[in-house]
């Protein structure tokens, strides 16, 4: 089923894998354009259940219970991008020689559907600071006169912004390695990959096809593949890309730019990729204390936002305003409150080691709250890397033994409070210990470098608790 004909798409037979966030609109869509859509769940609870009945009112098959079996008469499946490529339904699709597309490759797709005139995408991916750097991107787009929206796997439907009745100038996607990985037409303005550590490896299978998905995002690129300079493998998949002639490749780094990159000068922003002779000159685009929060991989993050909007041709004033006007969201290295002279930092989101690493970097002295549901990550690395900056540590959550192993090794000095809890009232107590650690001028920093499943819903809910214990300390 090849993009010429995206547009006939009556009576043809497609199967959505899994239901869901991306599941549910693409069968709607998919039904609304006349195809005949059969649905197929590994799950069968009371929720799915409910979906089911919402879509089969619409006239979609719905198979709870069995993900596994390729429907008969099948001419392309849609998959929820969080289903493993080993799964037995797209080896049965394999050798039925039927296409697997994501919701991502879908909305690609159909962007020209009914004459529409599709916005170009500006597209992020990287293991951390994705969501923030879509949205940074939206808020600079936005602050030149732009109609856009931060959409993707930030959790805005691909396919409403490409189907809705709203008309966009141009769409700030972020995107997962999932997504990229089940989108091989993809072909975006410009493309960013902020960063790349191990992640989604039991997904994925390797490192290596990690990466490789990652770097399907410059495939086809345009204008600008931006990439990060202190990471030579996001500038090692620019290498590799197959891109459209004159397509560049920006960097950006920390420190000061060199000619095709943007960088930091004596505290601002500098533009050297999207000047004229950029062998000589250098724009001024902002300062750094118009980024909140002005953390190292925050500001790496908005030097990546600029660039993709610098390569959309937005104006210098634009990228300053959009930066000033920006709020990150909650749990992104937050401040929460400083109480006797010591501040209380959230960042719940730092998931993963690499997250945890540049939230330790960000301050000079720690008292670090760490712990929960490893995901099969090491911390050697990110110990020995951070170890200078520790106070002291408090752990909690279900494979804290795996940092405190990892503290024995590499920062043997520093007091480490092992609280043996994974009840939520673990945060309370965890909060107070680290009262008991920390010294005027230090700060107390929620950065778990694991999942939260082990003791709390999400990250968000871990992160509400971090922040309600701070406020007892403080009343």
């Amino acid at each position: 089923m090849g993009s010429q004909e995206v547009t006939d798409w009556q009576g043809k037979h497609v199967t959505v894998a899994g239901l869901g966030v991306s599941g549910i609109p693409a069968a709607k869509v998919l039904r609304g354009l006349g195809a005949i859509v059969t649905v197929v769940n590994d799950g069968d609870d009371e929720r799915a259940r409910a979906q089911a009945a919402e879509l089969e009112a619409l006239g979609v098959t719905v198979r709870l219970g069995d993900g596994a079996t390729l429907p008969e008469g099948t001419e392309l499946i849609v998959t929820a991008p969080g289903w493993q490529p080993d799964k037995p339904l797209f080896t049965a699709a394999a050798a039925a020689g039927v296409p697997v597309w994501g919701d991502v490759e879908l909305a690609w797709r159909l962007r020209e559907l009914d004459g529409r005139k599709p916005a170009p995408w500006l597209a992020v991916t990287g293991t951390n600071g994705k969501t923030t750097t879509v949205q940074m991107l939206a808020s600079i787009l936005k602050a030149a006169g732009l109609r856009t929206a931060a959409v993707g796997n930030i959790g805005v439907s691909l396919l409403d912004a490409v189907l809705g009745e709203e008309e966009y100038d141009v769409l700030a996607v972020e995107l997962s390695s999932y997504q990229l990985h089940w989108a091989p037409s993809l072909r975006a303005h410009s493309g960013a990959v902020l960063n790349l550590a191990p992640d989604h490896l039991d997904w994925h299978g390797s490192m290596e096809a990690y990466a490789a998905d990652k770097g399907r995002i410059y495939e086809g690129n345009r204008v600008a593949c931006v990439y990060n300079v202190a990471d030579k493998a996001t500038e090692d998949l620019v290498r590799a890309a197959d891109v459209e002639e004159g397509c560049r490749a920006v960097g950006f780094t920390l420190g000061a730019p060199g000619p095709s990159q943007l960088g930091v000068v004596d505290g601002i922003l500098v533009d050297r990729a999207f000047v004229e002779n950029r062998q000589k000159n250098a724009q001024e685009l902002a300062e750094v204390s118009d980024v909140t929060p002005p953390a190292p991989h925050n500001i790496a993050n908005a030097l990546a936002a600029a660039a993709l909007a610098r390569a959309f041709g937005v104006p210098p004033r634009a990228v300053r305003d959009g930066l000033r006007d920006f709020t990150p969201d909650a749990h992104r290295i937050a401040h929460v409150a400083d109480v006797d002279e010591v501040a209380y930092v959230d960042d719940s989101k730092a998931t993963n080691t690499h997250a945890a690493e540049a939230s330790l970097a960000a301050y000079e002295s720690i008292v670090w709250i760490a712990g929960g549901l490893a995901k099969g990550a090491t911390f050697d690395e990110l110990v020995a890397r951070s170890a200078k900056r520790l106070r002291g540590v408090v752990l909690i959550g279900a494979d804290r033994a795996l940092i405190h192993e990892a503290l024995t090794r590499h920062a043997p000095e520093v007091p480490v409070v092992d609280l043996g809890r994974t009840d939520t009232g673990a945060m309370l107590a965890a909060v107070q210990e680290a009262r008991g650690l920390a010294e005027p001028g230090d700060t107390v920093l929620l950065a778990p470098a694991c999942a939260s499943m082990d003791m709390f819903a999400n990250y968000n809910k871990r992160g509400d608790a971090f922040a309600e214990a701070v406020r007892e300390l403080g009343a």
